[in-house]
């Protein structure tokens, strides 16, 4: 792996991705922060030696490379899910090229589903912890502790200053932002009722199908991290309604103003 990932960072510093500070990963509806990037270089993730595809309508698939807030970053926008048929080592592979090229901070996006029913749909959460039901570790694999600590310490995964800076954002420019719990599952299908009361049980206060194996193996790499979930639908049990992909779309759009704005004024203070 050591070999792959040196040959794309080696092909993406000859695209002129130079240094990147921040690494940002887009989630599903996620990807208008593109449009505040003085955007300097981008290619297709098909393209990229060694790198996976995309292969989910919504999610674009390239990697950019530009300036936000006066900081360079390289932006992922579309990422990879354990549904799309792939590993967890192809899903968190951008994250340790991302960390090659240079990324000191990561910040993390998704859409998910508020099992916290005091959360509401069209809100934002910042992930103080997790929980991983995707059935694996992205380090689960021979050779790890070449590329770090096999036993990689996950007390407080999401970084508490940064989180701190977030959070202080969000009350300086009114974002009705919540704090909770991530529970990451496999997907592509949608829970049932009875998972939704076992997720509550369990302390899940939202639910989604990515994030965790990113959150990881940026710890795994000694890389400060953060994620915001756009919460785009209520997951309660006693009033379950088939979900429509189209709606969570809409309602990620709808949210995602403040997300950005979140993470704009972030990348100011790094």
């Amino acid at each position: 792996m050591i070999k792959y990932i040196k040959e794309t960072t080696e092909y993406l510093q000859e695209k002129g991705f130079d240094n990147p500070e921040i690494g940002i990963i887009l989630g599903t509806g996620l990807g208008k922060l593109i449009d505040e990037i003085e955007i300097l270089n981008e290619v297709s993730y098909n393209h990229i030696p060694n790198f996976p595809t995309a292969t989910v309508e919504f999610h674009k698939g390239k990697l950019i490379y530009g300036k936000l807030a006066g900081k360079k970053v390289v932006v992922m926008q579309g990422r990879f899910h354990l549904y799309e048929g792939y590993s967890l080592q192809d899903v968190t592979y951008p994250v340790r090229v991302m960390s090659m090229l240079g990324v000191k901070t990561l910040l993390v996006s998704n859409a998910s589903g508020a099992i916290n029913l005091k959360y509401k749909k069209g809100e934002l959460m910042l992930i103080d912890d997790h929980i991983n039901l995707q059935g694996g570790s992205p380090l689960a694999f021979k050779g790890v502790e070449q590329l770090g600590s096999r036993f990689t310490d996950m007390s407080a995964p999401y970084d508490p200053e940064i989180n701190a800076k977030i959070q202080l954002i969000a009350k300086q420019n009114s974002i009705n932002l919540h704090t909770g719990v991530y529970a990451s599952v496999v997907g592509p299908q949608l829970e049932t009722r009875a998972e939704y009361r076992y997720l509550k049980t369990i302390g899940a206060d939202a639910v989604g199908m990515s994030t965790v194996p990113e959150i990881i193996v940026a710890n795994h790499l000694d890389l400060p991290v953060a994620a915001i979930s756009v919460l785009t639908d209520e997951c309660d049990p006693d009033n379950l309604t088939p979900v429509d992909i189209d709606e969570i779309i809409a309602m990620a759009g709808k949210a995602e103003p403040h997300m950005i704005l979140l993470f704009k004024e972030l990348i100011k203070l790094l």
